[in-house]
């Protein structure tokens, strides 16, 4: 009998451990991810707050940077890019409780009246504009960008199907943004853009898919000013003769659509992947904030987006960095180009500088490391008190540039409402044809990149 009630005593204890054990695992796993939502809350609602103070209320248009070294210092002027990125905020605004439906609708109602009423080329947006009346800033020339230009019109798609009321404004914009005239059939590309000053088209082409550009080409097909074919004669990876890019690919021809093409791959540390053109965040992850790459295209731009989150991870772990997170970004009173060179055709040079924006954009593929590289990025004085991350930190000087790009708060705060809110942004894109059309495209390719 002793005996026996000694057993039932060591499986009382045993039992008692592991549950213990287990709710100390489990708290260890909720905990974080628990902090994590309150620190993505906080930082939404300073960068909503940003987009609420320096946007002209007269206009609706959101200035392009804000920096604090000395003084406040404005730079009144914004791009098509930027103007997406108000939109997107407003959206944010909304889906977070920041701001009611009806409040962020009547905004955006003033920056689509002065959308209307802005100079145009077939449809299309010039770079730079002024925030106080719309009006063209000439002096930094009369270029109409196809890549900022795709950015708008997402913009505009995503604000006609999340607010009912604005869809007789947003249509006729997007409809009047005409792709056709920056599209070369003779190689199937997109050109760089259009100087209106030289009256030209650029010598450069948007020839890879793996950069940020995809995003105009995925919705010039959808509105039907392209054909398909376009998407398919975008370079994967340069093939082996172009024997000046990083390194030479590897992969088999595959045809789609009837085009046949190079499937070509790179590897890094074991990482196979589809490279960017810098190796940066920016270019890999920011058409995901729209374009339902993560769900569609599970073995390809998914998988790469994936890919790319790990392999720059893995580049400042090898390389000795404290963080991660290189992208295009804010430095002092200037901006620079960053990267994880091994990422990119040819790679932006590693200065070890990195910028909070490409950990957002890495929420849906690495939580845990974005939450602890954001803890790390905090300590070195990346946060402001107003307005959330500050645009860059250099990890071998520890300078902060104590700069605020609206595109850069864009990306965050769309990327953390995605997040929260299970790629709302996203749903509202493909809920419209234009966003919806080309999914296939999405949904058949495979990189061959699986581990």
């Amino acid at each position: 009998m002793k005996r026996l009630l000694g057993f039932f005593s060591i499986t009382i204890i045993v039992v008692i451990s592991v549950l213990y054990f287990t709710s100390i695992s489990e708290k260890a796993t909720v905990e974080p991810k628990d902090e994590m939502q309150k620190e993505l809350l906080e930082t939404a609602e300073k960068t909503f707050r940003f987009f609420e103070d320096y946007t002209d209320p007269q206009t609706g248009l959101t200035m392009d940077r804000v920096d604090y070294e000395k003084e406040e210092t404005k730079a009144e002027h914004t791009s098509p890019t930027n103007i997406a990125m108000y939109m997107l905020s407003m959206v944010s605004g909304v889906e977070l409780g920041y701001i009611s439906k009806e409040e962020a609708e009547r905004k955006l109602d003033i920056t689509l009246r002065t959308l209307n009423e802005m100079e145009t080329w077939n449809g299309l947006y010039y770079n730079w504009y002024f925030t106080k009346d719309g009006t063209q800033k000439k002096d930094w020339g009369q270029f109409i960008s196809s890549v900022d230009n795709g950015w708008l019109t997402a913009g505009l798609i995503v604000t006609g199907q999340y607010f009912d009321g604005l869809k007789e404004l947003t249509e006729p914009l997007v409809e009047q943004m005409d792709y056709s005239t920056l599209y070369d059939p003779s190689v199937g590309h997109l050109y760089g853009g259009y100087d209106k000053e030289k009256e030209s088209l650029t010598s450069h082409h948007y020839g890879l898919l793996y950069t940020e550009p995809r995003v105009a080409s995925y919705l010039a097909i959808g509105k039907g000013d392209v054909p398909e074919e376009h998407w398919w004669r975008l370079y994967r990876a340069f093939p082996p003769k172009f024997d000046w890019q990083s390194q030479i690919p590897s992969g088999p021809m595959k045809d789609y659509d009837g085009v046949n093409v190079f499937q070509g791959v790179y590897e890094y540390e074991g990482i196979k992947y589809v490279p960017s053109w810098g190796g940066s965040m920016f270019e890999a992850l920011m058409p995901s904030l729209v374009m339902k790459e993560n769900e569609l295209a599970v073995n390809g731009l998914g998988l790469n987006n994936n890919h790319h989150v790990q392999g720059q991870i893995r580049y400042a772990k090898v390389n000795g960095l404290e963080a991660w997170g290189f992208s295009p970004a804010a430095i002092r009173n200037n901006y620079g180009e960053f990267g994880a060179p091994v990422l990119g055709v040819e790679g932006y040079e590693d200065k070890g500088i990195v910028t909070p924006h490409a950990s957002f954009l890495a929420l849906d593929h690495a939580l845990e490391e974005v939450y602890e590289n954001l803890k790390i990025l905090k300590s070195m004085g990346v946060y402001g008190e107003d307005y959330g991350y500050f645009d860059t930190v250099n990890l071998q000087t520890r300078e902060v540039a104590h700069t605020y790009l609206s595109l850069d708060q864009g990306m965050i705060l769309a990327s953390i409402t995605n997040y929260l809110k299970e790629g709302v942004i996203r749903d509202y894109f493909h809920q419209d044809p234009i966003g919806n059309k080309p999914e296939h495209l999405l949904e058949e390719e495979d990189f061959g990149i699986r581990d």
